[in-house]
């Protein structure tokens, strides 16, 4: 199997009712803190083992928009179905699909939203305060704007975040470490 067959939210919320399902939350431990389906189980895909142990109930992978599984489907796929006798889906639309399919969530509003969308919103609006300072003061505010949106090409060449790496260090990560 080198893809996942994509399942919606009403069907994976039968087969939860059944107790014939392992929802598998693939997201880091920081965005599964943050919101998650009730019964999902978090499992990071970057900690995820070569097999999957799931009781032999079926498997439905998720993240937060279905973009994650989709991307890993193959891998996932191939730790769900060691020789074919698992059946494994992804979840269609992810966690937000659930959500607008009417479907509730848990919500920890004591965790912090996940880093990498605190770099995002860190990261534009430096970007924004560059260019508006950079409009009105003076140019050399641009300087501002180049330097994030270098560190944003690093970041996503190499792997490492230094914004990332200072973040934690926030006392509203640090508190939920």
């Amino acid at each position: 199997m080198s893809h996942l067959t994509p399942m919606s939210s009403a069907r994976l919320s039968d087969l939860m009712a059944k107790g014939t399902v392992e929802l598998v939350d693939i997201r880091e431990a920081d965005e599964y803190a943050r919101e998650h389906i009730a019964s999902a189980r978090s499992q990071p895909l970057s900690a995820l083992p070569s097999v999957l142990e799931a009781s032999g109930k079926t498997v439905v992978f998720t993240c937060r928009s279905g973009n994650r599984t989709a991307a890993n489907a193959q891998r996932l796929a191939a730790c769900a179905n060691k020789e074919g006798s698992v059946p494994a889906y992804v979840l269609e639309g992810g966690v937000d699909g659930w959500k607008k399919a009417g479907f509730a969530t848990r919500i920890d509003r004591t965790k912090p939203v996940d880093m990498m969308r605190q770099v995002q919103m860190i990261a534009g609006g430096l970007i924004l305060l560059g260019v508006a300072l950079g409009t009105w003061v003076h140019p050399a505010f641009y300087g501002l704007s180049a330097f994030v949106g270098a560190g944003l090409f690093v970041a996503g060449s190499t792997g490492f975040c230094g914004m990332a790496r200072l973040l934690a260090y926030a006392p509203w990560n640090r508190r939920n470490a």
